[in-house]
């Protein structure tokens, strides 16, 4: 890592809490001049006594970092809840309903990890149990992260949060790679989306009625007048009693735009 970028990330971790040097250096270095540009700093001296003076310009900058960025089980707290609460709650009534088939989409998944780990959590939960049915869509507006994500092939790196039995049940290690196996992948569709396009939900899934929507860490990269549009379009395509996750970050985005948080401090959010 160059001096520029490792006197960055000592900043971003000292002051944050938040590991920048996880980003390909390359970007980061990119990412970096570009605000020392917009800045008017003399030096990567000068930014970094501006980032450690205003968190708002460090939000902003792992902002742009974040892109393209993904994890498995990202949100720890989102996931538990997930998993003990919301979607046994879906479980069960999906076994009452008419329709057994769960519905999920993952409205920026980058490089899949989120369809992935829902798949996970969802075959752990319904089983072999014949009468539900699950499908979960994946999109991006990157062609490249979506081809990434159809492969499921991640490094050894990225499947740290993946619990050794779903490591073992789900992906094939080789040298020092894990690839998603077939049973999981194919509860999940992959397909170029963009959110600001006129469809109001991925064209593969012919209509929306999602029960679980995952739009983290998006939202705040747009103007309030395209987070609208976004917002809009992600509510309509909820079920009545769907829930919409986002990023950490964005609780007063949907707040603002009547979406309760169904969960303390979860990111989970209903329709008012």
């Amino acid at each position: 890592m160059s001096g520029t970028n490792r006197n960055m990330a000592e900043l971003f971790m000292n002051k944050y809490g938040k590991d920048i040097s996880v980003f390909d250096e390359a970007f980061l270095n990119k990412t970096i001049l570009q605000r020392i540009d917009v800045m008017g700093c003399l030096d990567i001296t000068d930014y970094c006594r501006i980032v450690a003076e205003n968190k708002k310009e460090a939000e902003l900058v792992m902002g742009l970092l974040q892109v393209s960025y993904s994890e498995f089980f990202r949100n720890p707290l989102t996931f538990c809840v997930l998993e003990s609460i919301v979607l046994p709650e879906i479980l069960f009534r999906k076994r009452n309903n008419i329709s057994k088939e769960i519905r999920l989409w993952s409205a920026a998944c980058a490089g899949g990890h989120e369809p992935y780990s829902l798949a996970m959590l969802l075959e752990d939960l319904v089983g072999r149990n014949e009468k539900i049915s699950c499908r979960i869509f994946g999109t991006d507006q990157d062609e490249n992260q979506i081809s990434f994500a159809r492969k499921g092939e991640y490094s050894k790196e990225s499947v740290g949060n993946i619990r050794q039995k779903q490591l073992e049940r789900w992906f094939v290690k080789s040298g020092n790679s894990y690839s998603v196996i077939p049973e999981l992948k194919k509860h999940i569709k992959f397909s170029v989306f963009d959110l600001l396009s006129k469809h109001s939900s991925p064209p593969d899934s012919i209509y929306g009625d999602f029960d679980l929507v995952f739009c983290a860490n998006i939202l705040f990269y747009y103007t309030p007048a395209y987070q609208k549009i976004i917002i809009d379009k992600l509510r309509d395509s909820l079920a009545n009693d769907g829930l919409l996750i986002t990023g950490e970050t964005e609780r007063e985005i949907l707040t603002a735009y009547k979406f309760k948080e169904a969960f303390p401090q979860s990111a989970i959010f209903r329709k008012k």
